[in-house]
């Protein structure tokens, strides 16, 4: 079994370049009988209004996009290379469709707030604080909106206060 220690955020040593754009990580929330979870490979971390903040961006597609949507709290977990088969199963499938707990072998575990994973190397528990829709109006790379989108599935982008980190210690 893990063992989770809370730490400091300004203790975090993990590069979030890596962690987010390279490692992936999921973004997980509650549901009426458990979690649901899909895979990230878009965001950051930064200071906002004082505070540290981590930025998601989720399609309103997504399953996960509703639970977001009504939920206050969510988590983000990070893990190793050898958790790539089940990060892909959960960015490629949806949680309408699948158990993504029972068919990744992951464990859920439950915070007070937010649901996360025994696998996980690093935890971030996070509050929402922000939520907006990106549109093709506001961005200014053209190459990005060929590239990225089609239609109108833009993205949401949500700020979100990182209230607890959890990093695993075996």
């Amino acid at each position: 079994m893990a063992k989770f220690r809370e730490i400091p955020v300004n203790n975090i040593t993990r590069n979030p370049f890596k962690l987010i754009g390279e490692d992936w990580g999921l973004v997980s929330a509650a549901k009426d009988d458990g979690c649901n979870m899909m895979t990230i490979s878009w965001g950051g971390v930064g200071i906002m209004w004082n505070k540290p903040v981590a930025f998601t961006f989720i399609r309103p597609q997504r399953y996960t996009f509703s639970l977001l949507e009504n939920e206050e709290y969510f988590a983000l977990s990070f893990f190793d290379e050898k958790y790539r088969d089940a990060l892909s199963f959960c960015g490629s499938k949806s949680g309408r469709d699948f158990d993504k707990v029972k068919e990744t072998g992951l464990t859920a575990l439950y915070d007070e707030k937010a649901p996360y994973f025994e696998e996980a190397k690093l935890v971030l528990i996070c509050r929402k604080l922000y939520g907006q829709a990106l549109g093709e109006e506001h961005i200014t790379d053209p190459d990005s909106v060929l590239k990225f989108y089609n239609g109108d599935d833009y993205h949401k982008m949500f700020i979100s206060e990182i209230v607890k980190v959890l990093k695993n210690e075996d």
